[in-house]
Formats: structure tokens, sequence, C-alpha cells
């Protein structure tokens, strides 16, 4: 088992997707006759580590690649981005995956992934694992796709073991019910990984599959009932819901802005959301802080590139 080397515990160490996102630079158009594309850094886990770091947080991803050019173009991106990319590592004989997606804004962002044979970050195998690290990071994050497949379904729950709910424990229920083989297992394994969490994070959908429930408040309080201490539910138009355990609510709207591009405005929510928490931020605080981030990012184009910095965000909730 790896040592950690780092002097001090991250802020944040996320652990599960990541990939290249090919997204369009022609909005409005057909993926069929799209001529120009971007290449981006993509992946929920991914992104919310690059987002923490854009707000000046220690950040780390736990997640794999493969051994091939866009492997290494994820290594640079992360490096770049300046989140800690020693636990990302290749697959032997396993591609690097490719999102491609279509751009129909307001709110038509079709998705289409390439992960077969099989993603490379559903290959993170328990024994790999630096539990010390896990254990001393002040945030730790994993996904719902992490509990998709094997190995990677028992190296999230031995991470998840090890950190004994230590510090904040944050589960993004991140639904993609495409990444299933058996999607009828899920609520099984999200219930398990709840019992390990402090923070559940989803929208309604995917609250729907770890309560089986779909009115916010309902799902808010299954699921504090099925272990955590902060569940958050975003309701897309109608703003992000959040219930603590020990009573506190707060219900926000969302920030208007025109909408270029919808996807990673919800991981650009999770990394300021980590960092309102490191922050010590009282619950309002912290979801209008995220909603604003989520805003910035769902008025540009790119995802992970596009996560704003801390005075970006503080100048939209100051002047809109």
């Amino acid at each position: 088992m790896a040592e950690s080397a780092h002097p001090a515990p991250f802020d944040l160490i996320t652990m599960g997707r990541i990939g290249v996102d090919i997204y369009p630079l022609q909005t409005g158009v057909p993926l069929s006759q799209v001529e120009t594309f971007g290449k981006f850094l993509g992946g929920s886990a991914a992104n919310v580590a690059v987002a923490a770091a854009r707000l000046g947080r220690s950040t780390a991803v736990i997640t794999r690649t493969g051994r091939d050019p866009f492997g290494t173009y994820l290594h640079q991106a992360l490096t770049g981005f300046g989140v800690d990319d020693r636990w990302v590592t290749p697959v032997d004989g396993l591609p690097t995956p490719v999102t491609f997606c279509e751009i129909f804004p307001p709110d038509d962002f079709p998705l289409y992934f390439y992960r077969r044979p099989k993603a490379p970050d559903l290959e993170i195998h328990p024994g790999e694992l630096d539990l010390d690290a896990i254990r001393a990071a002040r945030i730790f994050w994993i996904t719902g796709t992490g509990l998709s497949e094997e190995p990677s379904r028992t190296a999230t729950l031995t991470a998840l073991e090890a950190r004994a709910r230590q510090g904040a424990t944050v589960f993004d229920l991140d639904w993609r019910p495409m990444f299933w083989t058996d999607p009828g297992l899920a609520r099984r394994h999200y219930a398990e990984a709840l019992r390990h969490t402090t923070v559940a994070v989803g929208n309604l959908d995917e609250c729907e599959i770890a309560t089986g429930l779909r009115d916010p408040h309902a799902c808010a309080r299954a699921l504090l009932d099925a272990g955590v201490e902060l569940a958050v539910v975003k309701q897309g138009p109608k703003g992000v819901l959040a219930v603590h355990r020990d009573g506190a609510t707060a219900e926000v709207p969302p920030v208007p802005v025109d909408v270029v591009n919808g996807l990673g405005a919800g991981d650009a929510f999770g990394g300021a959301l980590c960092h309102g928490l490191l922050s010590g931020w009282d619950l309002e605080r912290t979801m209008r802080y995220g909603n604003a981030a989520g805003a910035l990012v769902a008025s540009r184009l790119a995802c992970s590139s596009a996560m704003p910095t801390g005075s970006e965000v503080e100048d939209l909730l100051a002047h809109g």
C-alpha cells in the first residue's frame, strides 16, 4: 500500500471519474454537423477537484486513465490547474474515456460517453489506496459512478470505511444509469455508502435513486435518516435546498445568467460547497456561493477551464 509523502493533509481528495471532454465550438448545431471541437479535462471527480483548487484549496484526485496520449493530456491539465496527480495512474489495455456533447442553450446538453470496454477509473483497486492520506484529508469526496462496477465499488467502500466519517465525507450521488449493468442494484450500494458519509449532494433524479422519493424536503429527510449530517438537494431552476441534522435549513434561488453550457455547473457547485465547508460558513452563505459558482460555469462554454476564482464568485454575488 502506498504511503502519503505530502507534508500536510489535503483540503480535498476526490475519487472517481475522469476523462477528456470533446465539446463543440459551435452552439445550437447537431453533433453530426459540428466541424470544430475543443478538448478539455472532464469527469465529475476531476472537475470538483479543479473547482476547489481555483478557490485556493489544496486538492488531489484518485483515479485512473489509459496509457495513451489522452491520459498524458489529463495529467498535464490537472497539474496546470494546481491539482495533485500522484494518485492518477494508467491502466494497460483500456483507453482514456472521451465524452462528446451537443450544446443547445438554455437547457439541452446531450452527452455521449465513450467508456468501453471499461473505463480505467473503474479499475481502482482497494490495495492501491493511500488510506492514511484519505483519513487525513479535510474533505473526502466520492461519487455514485464509483459504485457502479468492481473493483471501484469495493475500493470506494474501503476508503469510506477507513475514513470512518472523520471530517467531512461527501457522497456526490452522481447518477448515470448507462454506467450500471444493473441499475436496480444502485439503491442498495448507495445506502451502504450513505452510512459512511456526512454530506450527500444530488439533483432530484439522483436523490430519487438514493431514497425512492422525489419531493425535495422528503428527499432531504430521507438522506438524513440514511446517516448523513447534511443533505443538499439541487432543484435546477428552483435553486438548492440544504438541510442539516441540527435543524438548520437553507433554500436558495439560483443566480440568473445567460446559459451557454449547463454542463459542469454542478461540479463548480461541488467545489464551492467544499470551500464553504472548509471556511466554516453557515448554510445559506455556502449555498449562495455554490449557486454563484455554478452560474458562472453555466455562462461559459467549457467545464474545468471555466471554473471560477473566488474573486469572480464574490463579484457575481455583489453585482450580479
